[in-house]
């Protein structure tokens, strides 16, 4: 069963793909005379300003995770899930003040090269390998089967088919162009994404209201179902365990958040990429601003499903088509492809191209950022060295190419996962908690060791796992894991050094935390929105 595209709807999407192409294969060709260097590819000539990084930001995070995942889950428990996005605005803003200065100061290109600089070289291997395995064999290919799902779901294009389309989109710019071809592309992508978003929100909410327009359908949707403008869920809600009450705001998601944003190589590279420490702070808060308005676009379109659904006369006036994929228990992850079906012709084009422009910018983003790491943490350190920067930018590419037909062989075995959203957080928590810990002390604790850090890193997973073994809420357990194994390293280190500083310990210029006048108001500015909305929807 196809959803009802016409000819303008798939004459936008083309227009739109045409479009993502020419521009990404435009701002890759190289210029006269020279020849594209490691720089170029992988750090897009550090000429980014600061809106680019911030829309780039904004494109490389926001994919089917959130527009499809994130909506299931705001269909099966709520605004809750929304936390990720508003807890991640105040993240950013701590990563902009706090992490960045640090990591631009030092000239990196990669996460794991951080780690070499600070502790070792046989720490950032470890890391390195671990980073390529989760971006290719979650990340990747969750985000190609969650994508594969949504195609299939709205325009009847088998699984397989899809997920060998979005693939071959995303490597058709990106494996040539780099991370130029992706951020400034991101730019296009986030237009689209938060349009389209914008459009799906407005017909559920118009759907919801018996077309009375949105403040009528947000009206309706907080009347019929006020159990889901919960924020903090109490221990008797059945999401309890996903969202586990004020653990959400005072334990695990604060690892996940300062994993993600921090220390995440496919989110922080474009930071790394700006023209300077102020554009990358100016990008950052710009995406911190973006956030904000994230849950309105992919959670509330979920909770008016939720209602649309549980009202026999509103499922009666939209006919036969309604009752094609309809979402429900075990099958969440339905609710957004299921309201693209309602769209009319042109709006229904623009929707799934801001679909597919959130699934293919994160796709590009992984990529580059999987290649980088390979190429500069694994192929320059032990296979060739001295490799030119003509070589090192066809290794990228070769690299990236691999990870990509490995993701797009693993994507469909995911298959009959409900609520992916949360999956990929549950798993990704299992290993984020250690390196969290490795990366927090190592930046601003003096005294921690190289071998501390190793024995934190690699006994941070039996205890995750040892917690697995629990009834208690996983994002309990990740906030857990992240504190024990932070105690394991200080410990390890006050022995090993017998409370003297380590020789690679960072030591803080003055000053190095300083931030313009324009960032400290904005972040004030976001934070007061925050706490407005957790008091709104407590």
């Amino acid at each position: 069963m196809t959803t009802g595209f016409h000819f303008w709807d798939y004459f936008i999407f083309v227009a739109y793909a045409l479009l993502i192409l020419g521009v990404g294969l435009w701002v890759s060709r190289d210029k006269t005379g020279h020849q594209k260097n490691a720089e170029d590819y992988f750090l897009a000539s550090k000429s980014l300003p600061w809106w680019a990084i911030g829309t780039s930001l904004i494109a490389a995070n926001i994919s089917a995770e959130q527009f499809i995942g994130m909506s299931g889950s705001g269909f099966a428990l709520g605004l809750a899930i929304a936390s990720y996005e508003w807890m991640a605005a105040f993240t950013l803003i701590i990563v902009g003040k706090y992490f960045l200065p640090i990591f631009i100061e030092k000239g990196l290109y990669t996460i794991p090269e951080f780690v070499e600089k600070r502790f070792s070289t046989n720490l950032k291997t470890i890391l390195a390998v671990f980073w390529i395995g989760l971006y290719v064999f979650v990340n990747l290919a969750s985000v190609l089967y969650l994508g594969g799902l949504a195609i299939e779901t709205i325009i009847g294009v088998d699984m397989i088919y899809a997920v060998i389309g979005l693939a071959l989109f995303a490597a058709a710019y990106s494996l040539y162009g780099g991370l130029s071809a992706v951020a400034w592309t991101d730019i296009i992508q986030v237009v689209f994404l938060v349009l389209g978003g914008l459009i799906t929100t407005y017909l559920a909410l118009n759907t919801v209201s018996g077309g009375e327009g949105v403040w009528e359908g947000l009206t309706v949707i907080y009347r019929e179902a006020p159990d889901k403008f919960h924020m903090i869920l109490d221990e008797s809600n059945p999401e309890y365990k996903n969202l586990p009450g004020i653990g959400v705001l005072v334990g695990g998601l604060w690892v996940a958040n300062l994993y993600y944003w921090g220390f995440n190589q496919y989110i922080i590279q474009r930071t790394l990429a700006a023209k300077s420490l102020k554009e990358s702070q100016k990008g950052i808060l710009l995406a911190a601003g973006l956030k904000l308005i994230i849950p309105f676009i992919v959670v509330i379109p979920g909770i008016a499903a939720y209602v649309i659904v549980n009202d026999p006369e509103l499922m009666a006036g939209l006919g036969e088509v309604g009752r094609f994929n309809v979402p429900g228990p075990g099958a969440a992850d339905k609710a957004y492809p299921w309201l693209l079906q309602f769209l009319p012709t042109g709006l229904k084009g623009i929707a799934f191209a801001a679909l597919a422009a959130a699934i293919v910018s994160s796709l590009a983003s992984m990529l580059n950022s999987t290649s980088t790491i390979f190429t500069m943490d694994i192929y320059k350190q032990y296979i060739n060295k001295n490799a030119s920067d003509k070589l090192t930018v066809n290794v990228g590419r070769i690299s990236a190419a691999v990870a990509l037909i490995i993701a797009a062989v693993m994507a469909p075995l995911l298959g009959g996962i409900d609520q992916a959203f949360q999956f990929i957080q549950e798993y990704t928590g299992i290993v984020s908690p250690g390196i969290l810990g490795v990366f927090m002390l190592g930046l601003f604790w003096k005294k921690t060791t190289n071998k501390a850090a190793i024995w934190g890193a690699l006994l941070s997973i039996p205890v995750a796992m040892a917690f697995k073994a629990t009834d208690m809420p996983w994002m309990d357990q990740m906030g857990l894991t992240a504190v024990i194994t932070m105690l394991i390293i200080v410990a390890i280190s006050l022995i090993q050094n017998k409370g003297k500083d380590d020789p690679k310990g960072i030591e803080f210029e003055k000053g190095l935390f300083h931030t313009s006048p324009l960032f400290t108001i904005g972040s004030f500015a976001i934070m007061i929105i925050l706490v407005a909305l957790y008091a709104m929807f407590w």
